[in-house]
């Protein structure tokens, strides 16, 4: 039986950080994935190989075994074995007579204790360092897969503005280390969260991958309130108009609309504008825009103007 160098396998150095070991294993493991190479005998090993890798590493006692022992299996291939079994090996090894460190740990433990056996779709030398014991949930060989088991679910934030989320947006998220292009429609809410499938870490056994939920976070606005898909926003009128009456430009999150403003309209005054509100996320239609009217006193008064005002207070007294 060989040597498994699951180092190599996963492309990391002996070094290598849990982060960094997770991080090769994701981007193999999808890579090589059965579903995404069917009937790809070649993937379907490589595939296994990852897994069995990864199930030796991530674990840290696992890990802590293997650096220990496993680089002195090698002894048993190059003639420290030779003429006896790999059982004898390993119990050489565990006397100390491998000419490495000797094995501390129980040597029925590194067989699985009693009743060993069983590794599923890993290999002779991961079961008879490991005892086969990986839990089922990372084998996949055989043609037949083990318990399937779908990945991590990942959970990320996103910020945006008011306006995007108005208009809608294309935006990057980068979730561990890939980037994912997403298309928020117009009108999503704040706090609101949504499940991108499938973009979560890989799954193991054939298992799905798990899911990214993204939960969205609206900045406040100096100028507009939204209370659901309606907006709200002060409308400042000057005295001439709201006593005459008269056309106002009315901005808006997109563009501007012009409206008329009755005569006598006082200070305080709701104005509606229907379906000028936020755009109500996935359907159609959209919410309405209310105009809280400010009346906007003159400032710099010429002397005309401050004539014209002193008749108008006669003409009212």
């Amino acid at each position: 039986m060989d040597y498994k160098d699951y180092y190599k396998v996963l492309g990391v150095s002996r070094d290598a950080t849990a982060d960094d070991i997770k991080k090769e294993y994701r981007k193999l493991a999808k890579k090589f994935h059965p579903d995404k190479n069917p009937g790809n005998v070649q993937a379907e090993k490589k595939f296994k190989e990852v897994n069995e890798a990864y199930e030796a590493l991530s674990d840290p006692e696992k890990r802590k075994k293997y650096d220990q022992f496993g680089e002195n299996y090698k002894q048993y291939q190059g003639g420290a074995g030779a003429g006896g079994s790999a059982d004898d090996f390993f119990r050489q090894y565990r006397q100390g007579g491998g000419g490495g460190a000797q094995y501390q740990g129980d040597y029925g433990d590194m067989f699985g204790g009693a009743g060993g056996g069983g590794g599923g779709g890993f290999s002779d030398f991961f079961q008879n360092l490991f005892g086969g014991a990986a839990g089922g949930s990372r084998q996949y060989g055989g043609g037949a897969r083990s318990r399937a088991t779908q990945g991590q679910d990942y959970n990320a934030q996103y910020e945006l503005t008011l306006e995007d989320a108005y208009t809608g947006v294309d935006t990057v998220v980068n979730v561990g280390n890939e980037k994912l292009k997403l298309k928020l429609r117009p009108g999503i809410r704040d706090a609101q969260k949504l499940r991108i499938k499938g973009k979560g870490g890989p799954g193991a056994g054939g298992g799905p991958d798990g899911d990214l939920y993204l939960e969205v976070s609206v900045k406040p606005h100096p100028i507009f309130e939204r209370k659901e898909d309606d907006l709200y926003r002060d409308m400042p009128i000057s005295v001439p108009t709201a006593a005459l009456g008269g056309k106002v430009t009315v901005p808006l999150l997109e563009g501007s609309i012009s409206m008329n403003i009755a005569a006598g309209t006082n200070n305080g005054k709701v104005l509606r504008l229907k379906g000028k509100g936020m755009p109500i996320y996935g359907k159609e239609g959209a919410g309405d825009l209310y105009l809280t009217v400010r009346l906007q006193l003159p400032e710099n008064l010429t002397q005309v103007e401050l004539d014209l005002f002193e008749q108008l207070r006669k003409l009212r007294d």
